[in-house]
């Protein structure tokens, strides 16, 4: 490890991504901001990951390489997190690479606007076409927490992804954040970061290019990754409640609860399509309607949390059971 104390520490959770790993760390090592370390935490890979890891770390003093078992992007994540010694973190995922000037702007715009969290846009890109284009949806200027947080909840202008953003690494370490383990786990953990914050910078510019793949967790959508959507959404409920902010926020709240039940019907659909079988889709709907209004409910209980899986697995037979909260 470096003797000086980076400016930024860039943390890589590293599964099975050979195909994209060296265009990922390329465009790391070749930044035009150079006061930064990169951690990659490589989680268990199976194929040729390690490998690669391994010889950009023997190349390059800034990269450390964390081997660990598999245990999923969020530990993979707080693992980087624990190892951090920058006063600024970005989380970057490994199929995906950003712009030469992806830290040099992200670090600018938090060091002059004093402002904690800094957030970029990005470019959708398909591998396999090369087609790429710029995410839409978009604003721009030094945001207070309030109207940060409202554009965040609604995860439209200002979405929760952790990996298109500059934080100070404070905000984890001052307040004990870390990621759960769950998919979709950075929606979980956005809202309580950007609760302690007193300035977000947007800069409408697309520095990041996500990378949609075959892989990737919206195009394995499964059962447990919806139950894990909606988990999600709960959890923003019982944070806002314990930080005493639901009432404050609540209207953007509710229109985030909305937008990700039109998302999970959507998915439940997906599967039932690929099953080519609409038995138990219905009753799945009904599910998820029914756990929706359970986490908006005025009267919901934020002492004793039930968040149980709401979406039962697509089978052939009749879903008997009804796992959704009541």
């Amino acid at each position: 490890m470096q003797a000086k104390t980076p400016a930024v520490s860039i943390i890589i959770p590293v599964y099975n991504v050979e195909k994209f790993l060296r265009q990922c760390l390329t465009s790391l090592v070749e930044q035009t901001f150079q006061d930064r370390e990169i951690i990659a935490v490589n989680d268990g890979s199976i194929d040729g990951s390690l490998a690669i890891l391994r010889e950009f770390e023997e190349k390059y003093d800034f990269i450390t390489v964390v081997d660990q078992e598999n245990k999923g992007m969020s530990k993979a994540r707080n693992r980087g997190l624990s190892l951090a010694r920058g006063e600024y973190i970005c989380f970057i995922d490994s199929d995906d690479y950003v712009a030469p000037n992806f830290l040099e702007r992200l670090h600018q715009a938090c060091t002059e606007n004093d402002a904690q969290i800094a957030c970029c846009y990005y470019y959708y890109r398909f591998p396999t076409s090369g087609f790429t284009f710029e995410y839409p949806f978009r604003c721009s200027g030094v945001l207070t927490r309030e109207e940060a947080m409202n554009k965040l909840l609604r995860d439209t202008q200002i979405q929760s992804l952790v990996w298109n953003k500059m934080y100070r690494r404070s905000l984890f370490t001052d307040y004990d954040i870390n990621f759960p383990s769950i998919a979709f786990e950075d929606m979980a953990t956005a809202n309580k970061v950007f609760a302690h914050v007193d300035r977000v910078a947007v800069l409408d510019e697309p520095l990041y290019y996500y990378n949609q793949h075959s892989t990737s967790t919206l195009a394995t959508i499964n059962a447990n990754k919806i139950n894990d959507f909606i988990r999600a959404v709960a959890m923003v409920r019982l944070s806002l409640e314990k930080s005493g902010q639901y009432a404050q926020y609540k209207k953007s709240y509710l229109a985030l609860t909305r937008k990700t039940s039109m998302c999970c019907y959507w998915y439940v659909l997906r599967l039932y399509k690929n099953r080519k079988s609409m038995r138990g889709c219905l009753s799945n709907m009904k599910r998820i309607n029914r756990a929706m209004r359970h986490y908006t409910a005025d009267n919901f209980d934020a002492a004793c949390p039930q968040l149980p899986d709401v979406v039962c697995v697509p089978t052939d037979k009749k879903l008997e059971k009804d796992f959704s909260v009541r």
